[in-house]
């Protein structure tokens, strides 16, 4: 059965910890950032034990006298039914008790502990699996701020104020606003920022161009992901993972504006405005863009546009599909003796019937040739790098498909062909060099 997740107050209060070893220096180590006076009591006490602060060493064997006035105890000797005996003791006193590696025997678990100053996130599986407990552990840690222990201390040195200044029937959706805007925008406030929460008046907003990596959830950067996860709207394209949509707040406005080749959603310069347009609404907004927001993703014009109107703006990179589709196929970009360098080019430009661009001068440079957006115009790509000097028997691999992407491989002279009969489609990276004949998931060990 699960545990209830109680939250008690141990400042002052008294602990013993029976056990000097490096279980016990562990619980200690749990305990001592909450303000108990601890006593530890074994006949060794290990050094580092010895040098924390403030606890009360007895260098002797336990004595049931050691009990007294104890508001809980944890039993951490090496020997089981030591523990066990006093646990038992505990138990008859109505004094709490933790049995370490002893579920049976406890009347209260140590959880899988995140801590942010006055923020405690406990974790417990009620024993089941303490490797679950710290999995969950892990990702708490990963989504709660570093310094939100900080950004607590700073809300609270705020309420007074707020009482002061504040009507009652405002105040709940003040102290929410202050929290979300130093959640999304950092703190301390500047003092006009501070007073336009107070006030009531919008705010300024943020956009955020998020590069969301490719093809898998997990490849979006940390910080990234923390920021979607605090985002007021978030304006999405067509290349990137759905799950990643769900780390948004519910109350996040979700705006799709994908665009593919044939089917475009909305024009370029609509998205512009419309990232203005909500920053102006005094949202944060991310911007999140498959693969890379400054590689091939426009992510240049919608700085470009939000500086012009006054908006702050910040980069966020991902990882380009120009490294990261080839690598999942064993394909290395570069790779020594073989590769110096790579070139990553679209395979067609804003105006889609200019072609290919600047190929005979791309067949000419040294190292691996990275096409991105150009499977339909695969063929042409392979006719005319093998026109400006490429031997038809250079390698090439195809990696194409959204949902599970496969590697068709091949040579300048017959990859076309492949690609057609393996019924590849897009989106896809064409890969052109020494390094696509690679296979790197193949090598023995």
């Amino acid at each position: 059965m699960a545990y209830f997740p109680f939250f008690m107050d141990l400042k002052g209060r008294e602990g013993l910890v029976v056990g000097g070893g490096a279980v016990a220096a562990r619980k200690i180590g749990k305990l001592l950032p909450y303000g108990p006076r601890l006593t530890v009591a074994a006949p060794e006490i290990l050094p580092e034990i010895e040098e924390l602060p403030g606890l009360t060493l007895l260098s002797r064997v336990f004595d049931p006298a050691m009990l007294e006035g104890k508001f809980f105890v944890i039993a951490a000797t090496d020997d089981r039914e030591a523990n066990r005996e006093i646990a038992a003791l505990c138990r008859e006193r109505g004094t709490l008790v933790n049995a370490v590696d002893d579920k049976e025997q406890c009347t209260f678990l140590f959880p899988a502990l995140v801590k942010r100053g006055d923020l405690t996130v406990g974790v417990s599986t009620a024993g089941a699996s303490p490797s679950a407990a710290a999995w969950v552990k892990r990702r708490v840690d990963e989504a709660v701020p570093e310094d939100f222990g900080e950004l607590l201390d700073y809300l609270a040195s705020l309420r007074s104020m707020v009482r002061a200044r504040v009507p009652e029937a405002r105040r709940a959706a003040v102290f929410s606003r202050l929290f979300s805007v130093c959640l999304e925008g950092g703190f301390p406030l500047e003092e006009a920022a501070l007073e336009a929460v107070l006030e009531g008046a919008p705010r300024a907003g943020k956009v955020y161009l998020v590069g969301a990596g490719c093809a898998s959830a997990d490849l979006i950067t940390v910080r990234g992901l923390r920021l979607l996860e605090r985002c007021g709207a978030v304006v999405y394209d067509d290349l990137l993972s759905p799950e990643l949509l769900d780390a948004a707040p519910e109350s996040a406005e979700r705006i799709y504006v994908g665009k593919r080749r044939g089917r475009h959603s909305m024009a370029q310069e609509d998205i512009n405005a419309l990232l203005v347009s909500k920053a102006r609404e005094g949202k944060t907004v991310v911007r999140l863009k498959g693969g890379d927001p400054f590689v091939f993703g426009r992510g240049g014009e919608e700085a470009l546009a939000l500086q012009a109107a006054g908006i702050e703006w910040e980069y966020v990179p991902g990882v380009t599909s120009a490294v990261a589709v080839p690598g999942a196929a064993g394909i290395p970009v570069t790779h020594r003796g073989v590769s110096r360098g790579f070139h990553v080019v679209t395979a067609h430009t804003a105006d889609s019937t200019e072609g290919p661009p600047d190929l005979e001068e791309l067949a000419r440079l040294r190292g691996t040739l990275v096409f991105l957006m150009g499977l339909s115009q695969l063929e042409e790509i392979a006719r005319r790098l093998i026109g400006a000097g490429l031997p038809r028997s250079t390698p090439v691999a195809v990696i194409g498909g959204k949902n599970a992407p496969r590697a068709v491989r091949g040579t300048l002279g017959d990859i076309a062909e492949r690609v057609r009969e393996a019924g590849l489609e897009a989106p896809a990276v064409i890969v052109a060099g020494g390094t696509a004949g690679m296979d790197l998931r193949d090598q023995p060990p």
